[in-house]
C-alpha cells in the first residue's frame, strides 16, 4: 500500500535534515547521493520516480548545471572545507511522489543551518533569494493564474533582483502526477490553471550572471480553500 503525498513529501525533507548532519569535508557526492537513498528507503519509499534516481547531488561550480536525469552521472567530486551542495530528492511509494530541493552551505567544514549565518556574502544572498522566490510565488498565485503567467511573472523578478534562471528547460516547476511523461510545466505557452491539478512544484534554479555558483528549492504546493499551502 503507498504511502499518501504528505508522508511521501515527509520522506524527503526528512532525509535533507539526516544529511545535513552527515555532510563534512572528505566525502564524496557519490557518498552523499548513497547515504539520501538508502535513508529514503529506510523511511518507506520503495522507488525513485525520476529516472530512477533518488538523489541528484551537485557541488561547488557544478551547482550551476542543469542537467535531464536521463543524462545525470553522479560526480567524484569530493566536498571541501567551504562549499555550497545541491540536492534534489525523488521518493516514490508505489506511484506517489516526493520533490523536494535544498542548497546546502558548508563553512569552516560544518554546514551552516542558519541562512543568516553564512560569511559568504553571495551563498547568504542566494539562498535569501530563493526564499524570496518562494514568498513571492505565494504572494502572487490563485487557482486561476495560468502556468504561463507565473513563469513570466517569477521570471521577471528574478531578472529584476539581478539573477538569471539556470532550468535547462527555462521552466520553474510543474506538475505532480502519476507519471513523469504526464507533468505540465510552469513555462511558456502552458495556459492550464494552477487550480487545474492537485499538486505542483516550485523550484527555481537560479544565479547571479558570470557566477560559478547556482541556488535551488523546491517545496510542492496545493491549494485548499482558494489559499496556497506548502505539502
Amino acid at each position: 500500500m503507498s504511502l499518501d503525498y504528505s508522508d511521501v513529501q515527509k520522506i524527503a525533507k526528512e532525509t535533507i535534515r539526516f544529511i545535513k548532519t552527515k555532510i563534512c569535508p572528505g566525502m564524496t557526492l557519490k557518498e552523499i547521493r548513497a547515504l539520501c537513498e538508502d535513508k529514503m528507503i529506510d523511511l518507506g519509499a520503495d522507488s525513485f520516480w525520476y529516472w530512477d534516481i533518488g538523489a541528484f547531488v551537485f557541488a561547488g561550480d557544478e551547482t550551476t548545471v542543469s542537467v535531464s536525469g536521463r543524462e545525470y552521472v553522479t560526480s567524484d567530486r569530493v566536498i571541501g572545507k567551504d562549499d555550497i551542495i545541491t540536492i534534489d530528492l525523488s521518493p516514490q511509494s508505489g506511484d506517489t511522489w516526493g520533490d523536494y530541493a535544498r542548497t546546502i552551505i558548508i563553512e569552516n567544514g560544518r554546514v551552516v543551518n542558519e541562512i543568516e549565518d553564512i560569511s559568504n556574502n553571495e551563498w547568504r544572498n542566494g539562498l535569501l533569494m530563493e526564499k524570496k522566490l518562494h514568498d513571492k510565488m505565494t504572494q502572487i498565485v490563485s487557482e486561476d493564474m495560468t502556468f504561463e503567467d507565473l513563469y513570466y511573472q517569477i521570471n521577471d523578478y528574478i531578472k529584476s533582483e539581478g539573477y538569471i534562471n539556470l532550468d535547462f528547460m527555462g521552466n520553474l516547476g510543474h506538475s505532480i502526477v502519476r507519471n513523469k511523461d504526464d507533468r505540465i510545466y510552469i513555462e511558456k505557452g502552458n495556459m492550464a490553471k494552477l487550480g487545474d491539478v492537485n499538486f505542483f512544484t516550485f523550484e527555481p534554479h537560479i544565479s547571479i550572471g558570470g557566477s560559478k555558483y547556482g541556488f535551488k528549492r523546491e517545496n510542492i504546493y496545493y491549494f485548499e480553500d482558494g489559499k496556497i499551502k506548502e505539502l
